[in-house]
Order: C-alpha cells, then structure tokens, then sequence
C-alpha cells in the first residue's frame, strides 16, 4: 500500500475515528487505527467495546488531493501515529507499507519508520440489516441530542439510565433522558421507519454529535438486536445498545399546575449564572425562587462568602405565591437547551418536580427538574 495526499485532510478524518479509540481496552489490535485502501479511495477505521467508527475519504474529493499507487490495508498505533501526522512538516506525507508490516511516513525532508499490524486481525464491524432503518436530517439528529444528552446519569448504578431512550410510534420520535433528579425530553414528528424501542449510551451520542459534519445533510439510522448504525455519505457510526427496560417516565410530567411563570431563556439564564457564582462556593449548592403576584426574586447564599438577591424580569405570572430552591447547574443546562425563545416554568408546590416547555409549543419539548428540599 503507497498514497500521497494532505496532511491536514488526513488528520481531519484520523481525529473523527480516534474518538472511539480506547488507550484502555484488552484488546491490543483495537488501540490501533486501521487504514484501507482501494481504488475508490481511504477508509479508516477506530473501534472500542462501544462504538465503532469508519470514515471514508474518496479519491474524488479535491482537497485531499490523495493519489494511490497501490492498494491494501495496516494497522497503526493510534497515539503514536496521530503524533507524527500531526507534526509533520509539509503539507503533503507520504505513507507506505513495506515488508515485515512496517510503515515508513514521508513528509519534506523528515522520514518515520514504524511497525504496524495485520489488518486481517482487525475485528469485523457489525453486519447491519437494512430492514429497519429511517432517515433524519443532521441537524436534527444533533439538535435532539443536544436537547436531551445532559440529562443522562454519570453513575453505573442503573446502567439504563445512562443512556437517551428512543421511541419511534405512531409517527413520532420521542427522546428522553432522565438520571432521576431531572429529565430532559424532545418529540419530533416523523413519517418513515418501522416502530422501534431502543436506549443508546449518551457517551456515544456525545461522541457522535462531534463527529456529524455539520456538511452532511442526511444521516442514516439503522438499528440491529444490540447495535445502531448512524450512516453519512462519508461517515459509518456503530454503537451498542444498553440492555433493559428503561423507566416510564411519562408519569413523571405533571398535567396541572399551580404556579407559572413566563420568562426570556437568555434573561433568566444570566440571573442563574450570576446567582451560582455564590451557591458553587457552599456545600449545598442550591438557590431559591421566590414568586409572589408583585415580584420574582431568585437569591443565593454561601455562608463562606456572602449572599445575592436579585429581582428578576419576566412576561407574566399567574398562580399561588411560591418559595421554591433547585440545584442552579441543572436549570442552566436545561435552559441552554431551549436558546433565544420565552419558556414557561410550570409549579406544583416546593417539593414536587417542576417543568420548562417553550411557550409556543408546550407539548414537543420539556425539561423537568427536581427541587431541593430545604429545612
């Protein structure tokens, strides 16, 4: 195997698929990358126990400028090799394969020899059906796991709850997360794909949403016994599918209230930031609401350092006067969620969980937290 191409377009390609490479794994061959070559142009390769991913770089696209003289397949040492891509001193390098597996790299007037492995011990990804699949634009898919991933458990307790729950019936698409303090849940209307139920780790939909081009305008979706696959023209994303019965969290959104609240996301969000510059200095990191017909206070206070108080703006406010303390960190995530729109802020009392819908459209979008209880 011999080809020239650009470094930078290389190494754009290379960092995609080392964010499924794990330093840590058992299985030494999977801490390499491994790199195809055919007529038709590069695939490279990353894999851990979780995700799997493949991009391919045709011989077509004119920024890689990618000239073959001869066709076939290595593994490399990941680390080692993104190092000397990365500080190479030409634009272009050239990499080649010689005998006894090794791999000599070309750049101006630096030239590396490393050792690399036999690609046939590379394990195989998974075989994937195409029976059921559907079909999302990128920038939604990237906008529903924006919407929803924050709100994952970090914890391995319950495994299940680490991951964002998909549900395709009734030609919607509902996502939802929750680590049991808050849940965060999106539904879009779709017309296409067979019903499904599936939980996909949020670990993996992060490292996914980074590695959508934002170019890209359609992604494939298809889902096998314990595997997703998400296709692009450039760009095969594999990862697995948690086991288990997530919880139904349908019960958990209230359908009355006694207390709303109209507010502008990015008003209220400056008061949360500036209310937990003091809640993160104490140990219980939490700031209270207060609601009464003539005013809406939010106040922090860390005895170490001092208190705030600030009196916030809003749209409206309807209801029963209320006192009401949450952790400032899960309001602001939820509140990034929305961006630049007005939200309002559902309440039942100061011990039941409270949600934030967008003011147009209650029903396709809510976060929920819930409160702390203070003495």
């Amino acid at each position: 195997m011999k080809f020239t191409m650009s470094r930078n377009v290389f190494l754009a390609e290379l960092q995609t698929v080392q964010r499924a490479i794990s330093s840590k794994t058992t299985i030494p061959i999977l801490t390499g990358v491994k790199i195809s070559l055919d007529s038709e142009g590069l695939t490279l390769t990353g894999s851990n126990a979780d995700i799997s991913i493949e991009t391919f770089l045709s011989v077509e696209t004119e920024k890689a400028d990618l000239t073959i003289e001869s066709t076939g397949a290595i593994v490399l040492m990941s680390r080692f090799f993104g190092e000397i891509i990365r500080k190479l001193p030409e634009d272009q390098f050239t990499l080649e394969v010689l005998e006894s597996r090794q791999v000599a790299i070309t750049s101006g007037k630096a030239n590396f020899t490393i050792n690399g492995l036999d690609s046939d011990n590379y394990p195989h990804l998974p075989v994937v059906s195409t029976t059921n699949q559907m079909q999302l634009p990128v920038h939604v898919l990237n906008k529903l796991i924006s919407e929803t991933v924050f709100s994952v458990s970090q914890h391995e307790s319950r495994p299940i709850l680490t991951g964002v729950h998909f549900v395709l019936a009734d030609n919607s698409l509902l996502a939802v997360a929750t680590d049991s303090h808050r849940m965060s849940q999106r539904i879009i209307p779709i017309q296409q794909g067979e019903d499904f139920n599936i939980v996909i780790p949020g670990k993996s939909l992060t490292e996914l949403s980074r590695s959508l081009a934002n170019d890209e305008e359609m992604v494939e979706i298809s889902i096998m016994e314990n595997q997703v696959l998400f296709k692009t023209q450039t760009l095969s994303f594999y990862s697995r599918l948690l086991e288990g019965n997530y919880p139904d969290t349908n019960r958990l959104i209230p359908t009355s209230f006694n207390t709303t609240i109209e507010f502008s996301v990015p008003s209220l969000l400056s008061a949360i930031e500036r209310a937990s510059l003091l809640s993160h200095e104490s140990r219980n990191n939490i700031v209270k609401l207060s609601i009464t017909s003539e005013a809406v206070v939010l106040s922090g206070n860390s005895p170490e350092i001092g208190k705030v108080e600030e009196a916030l703006n809003y749209e409206a406010v309807t209801g029963d006067p209320l006192e009401i303390s949450f952790n400032p960190d899960y309001m602001k995530d939820a509140l990034r969620a929305f961006g630049d729109m007005n939200i309002t802020v559902n309440f039942i009392s100061p011990i039941r969980p409270f949600t934030l819908t967008p003011t147009e459209d209650s029903q396709q979008f809510t976060q929920l937290i819930t409160p702390v209880r203070t003495s």
